[in-house]
């Protein structure tokens, strides 16, 4: 089943599966507000232990024993082989679009420094991919009262700022 979709959530799962075997209640630890992570993504604790159901499922996560809790035993889970190179393929790719700057490549950005890894090359592909569109974006006219198109453009110019930074910020 290793072609099957996975969620954003479950990618963020994946990511801190991925570093250590852990049980569902330290990763929601890691995605609650305010966290590395959740500062990018918060995710609520049925939400991670369905997405941990859904990637055992996907034969991307394993039960690898147990853990006593305050309560019931408490489920360790690791990342399968197959998980680890689903989640290194996702890191590698850019984002398609503008908007998905905000979540899921900071998200990626937030694993791939979670796990020691340089975001260089993701930055540089994610410049590539949206490059065309950011250009085609700055260079468009935009009417007087089209406030969407408007926002469009100035969206786009800040996030190629972004990109340009960030690429700088990891090349010294």
């Amino acid at each position: 089943m290793p072609t099957s979709r996975i969620s954003i959530t479950e990618y963020a799962v994946l990511g801190i599966l991925a570093e250590d075997p852990t049980h569902g209640f330290a990763i929601s630890k890691q995605l609650e507000a305010g966290s590395d992570v959740g500062r990018v993504l918060t995710v609520r604790r049925p939400l991670v232990y369905r997405a941990l159901d859904r990637l055992v499922e996907a034969g991307y996560a394993a039960p690898a024993g147990t853990e006593k809790g305050e309560g019931p035993q408490r489920i360790i889970h690791r990342a399968t082989r197959s998980g680890r190179a689903r989640l290194q393929s996702w890191l590698r790719q850019p984002v398609e679009h503008v908007r998905d700057l905000r979540i899921e490549f900071l998200l990626k950005l937030a694993i791939l420094r979670r796990s020691d890894q340089s975001p260089l090359d993701l930055i540089q592909a994610q410049r590539a991919a949206l490059d065309p569109k950011l250009e085609a974006l700055d260079d468009s006219d935009v009417e007087a009262d089209d406030h969407v198109e408007l926002w469009r453009q100035h969206n786009a110019a800040a996030a190629a700022a972004y990109l340009k930074d960030l690429e700088s910020r990891h090349t010294l």
